[in-house]
């Protein structure tokens, strides 16, 4: 589970918040679209928003691990370790593991979109950590303009 596909499953839409996460969006992403999955994942991407905008401590994803465990599991390939978790509640364990690993490799490189009316994450991968849009595209050309526009009127 990727925690940014997560994360941006509450866009913005013409001024107005839409929610993607349904049954198509879990079972393409490995789950299988139970209501109480869709009330997990939920749940998740809300809490992990807050985490991710500074709002709330990392604390509050503890409830969403309750009863997760890993297992060893050794190979001719080496160790691996698997996670067990309740069916339903795989999908959002795996995006607060996913948080997690991005925290530790690629630490401050998960955050929100600079653009106040944008409601979208960015990981940034850049070597400087200076990206500040979702879609340079979209948001950054947009940032970019508004401001042209104050300094010249």
């Amino acid at each position: 589970m990727d925690v940014l596909d997560l994360l941006n499953s509450r866009p913005l839409v013409n001024g107005e918040e839409q929610d993607a996460l349904d049954q198509r969006w879990a079972r393409e992403h490995g789950g299988d679209g139970s209501a109480a999955e869709l009330e997990l994942l939920r749940q998740a991407r809300d809490l992990l928003r807050d985490v991710v905008r500074g709002d709330s401590s990392p604390v509050v994803v503890r409830p969403l691990l309750d009863g997760v465990r890993q297992v060893p599991e050794v190979s001719a390939a080496g160790l691996e370790w698997s996670v067990e978790t309740p069916p339903h509640a795989r999908l959002a364990v795996e995006a607060v593991l996913d948080w997690a690993a991005l925290e530790k490799d690629l630490p401050g490189r998960l955050r929100a979109c600079a653009n106040d009316e944008c409601q979208l994450f960015l990981l940034d991968r850049s070597r400087a950590n200076r990206a500040r849009w979702c879609s340079m595209a979209a948001c950054g050309n947009r940032e970019k303009a508004r401001r042209h526009y104050q300094r010249n009127h």
